[in-house]
């Protein structure tokens, strides 16, 4: 298991859009992916988990993956954030 904490940078942060594509990115990978606000936890590959969270442009979050690609998972995840969805 591992985990990384990440800067948001967009400025609206995971609303509907971002979610999408941080969701459809999660469920490229084989393993179990959470992101976690403050003392939140949601599941990475749930739409409804991540809008749950309210994560707005600069909050911190934590990605969390256990498996198998577990670090192809966080890094690819982090990309996607640090790049601020394209937005």
């Amino acid at each position: 298991m591992i985990s990384k904490d990440i800067l948001v940078q967009n400025q609206v942060g995971l609303h509907a859009r971002p979610a999408t594509f941080f969701i459809q990115k999660a469920n490229e990978f084989r393993s179990s992916i959470w992101v976690e606000k403050e003392e939140r936890r949601a599941n990475a590959k749930s739409l409804l988990g991540v809008l749950s969270l309210g994560i707005t442009g600069g909050t911190e979050i934590k990605i969390i993956a256990d498996g198998v690609d577990e670090n192809e998972a966080v890094d690819a995840l982090e990309k996607l954030v640090v790049s601020g969805f394209a937005e």
